[in-house]
């Protein structure tokens, strides 16, 4: 890494949590993410989800032909991942790992997000062969560490989910490589700082730089909204030293979420924070805020790599002290997406 006080020059950083959807949108938004990433994640909530090695394989296939009609110099990877559900075969996920495309396998609990709804009912009561054989092959459980219970108060469910699903799933399976997706809370940045075993978690720029008084700031502001929710101060402070510890255990996960305007500013809005275009900006201001631009480049380019057991970026991208302003929308399929933060100013800007 070369850091001087006005440029920085890391690896090339992956993203390892992002959604692209498909058909049009997909296209209008998979340049967003090559032109900051050598890789990514892909999630795979879509409609109907993918929880076949055939169906990510078509899907990659979308990607790659999405890529190549819209941004045919980048030089970008998909890593794909099946959608688990209560009947997941096993097999399943032997063909998955022997693909060599798929790289993980996403527990969405019923209702959390976005397209969960055919996600699982009961972990252990229902998916124990499977996390079995995931075990076995060193497949990673990607996990959205929310519960779904009512009676558990919003701002509740990653702590309570530490509780009810983790505790026992590390139990039963000790050497389960599991991911913590989207963290945002000083309970679960704790957990995974401190839990035996191969995990591991993702953090967003948007629970790094914002508490949940963004929602509310002026108004209810339906960009900010996403899942999980943002959270106290405290927490995204514990977050932010999360991010900068040297455990290697945290890297950069967007959670970016392409939904068009009129989804999110309606009476029951979609959630999702969309910030593919603008990724790397945030995360160096975050990092810039409390003086540790040192520690971007293990966050967004080297944790990530180790955790997978995939190599590291050849690749260079370079970040220059710069204003950035946040573009007020952008193109999306015939409509238009409104970028996290529009019409606000940055401090970094990633050089072409």
């Amino acid at each position: 890494m070369t850091n001087t006080v006005d440029q920085l020059t890391i690896q090339k950083p992956d993203d390892w949590h992002l959604h692209l959807r498909d058909g049009a949108v997909l296209e209008s938004v998979v340049g967003h993410t090559a032109a900051q990433f050598g890789r990514a994640i892909i999630m795979p909530n879509l409609t109907p989800p993918v929880t076949t090695t055939a169906l990510a394989q078509a899907y990659r296939e979308r990607i790659v032909a999405a890529l190549n009609k819209t941004t045919p110099d980048a030089k970008f990877e998909p890593l794909m991942t099946l959608y688990l559900t209560d009947n997941t075969d096993s097999d399943e996920i032997r063909r998955a790992k022997e693909s060599g495309i798929v790289h993980g396998v996403k527990l969405y609990p019923a209702g959390a997000t976005t397209n969960s709804d055919a996600g699982v009912t009961d972990l252990l009561g229902r998916c124990t062969k499977v996390l079995e054989v995931m075990q076995e092959v060193g497949m990673p459980l990607l996990v959205h560490g929310e519960v779904t219970d009512p009676s558990i108060d919003l701002f509740d469910r990653e702590a309570v989910f530490i509780d009810r699903v983790m505790l026992p799933l590390r139990r039963a399976f000790p050497a389960l490589k599991v991911v913590f997706e989207h963290l945002t809370t000083a309970d679960g940045a704790a957990y995974v700082s401190e839990a035996e075993g191969p995990i591991a978690a993702t953090i967003t720029a948007h629970h790094l730089l914002y508490n949940r008084n963004a929602l509310f700031q002026g108004g209810l502001r339906p960009h900010w909204y996403c899942l999980p929710v943002l959270k106290r101060e405290r927490h995204r402070q514990a977050l932010l030293q999360a991010a900068v510890s040297t455990s290697g255990r945290f890297f950069l996960g967007t959670d970016s979420a392409p939904h068009a305007r009129g989804r999110k500013e309606q009476d029951c809005g979609c959630a999702g924070c969309y910030t593919a275009l603008h990724a790397m900006e945030l995360y160096a201001t975050a990092f810039d805020q409390i003086g540790r631009l040192d520690q971007l480049e293990a966050f967004a380019s080297l944790n990530g790599p180790a955790f997978y057991g995939l190599p590291v970026n050849s690749a260079t991208l370079t970040l220059k002290r710069a204003e950035y302003v946040v573009p007020d929308q952008l193109p999306l399929a015939g409509e238009e997406v409104v970028p996290l933060a529009n019409g606000t100013t940055l401090g970094w800007v990633v050089q072409p």
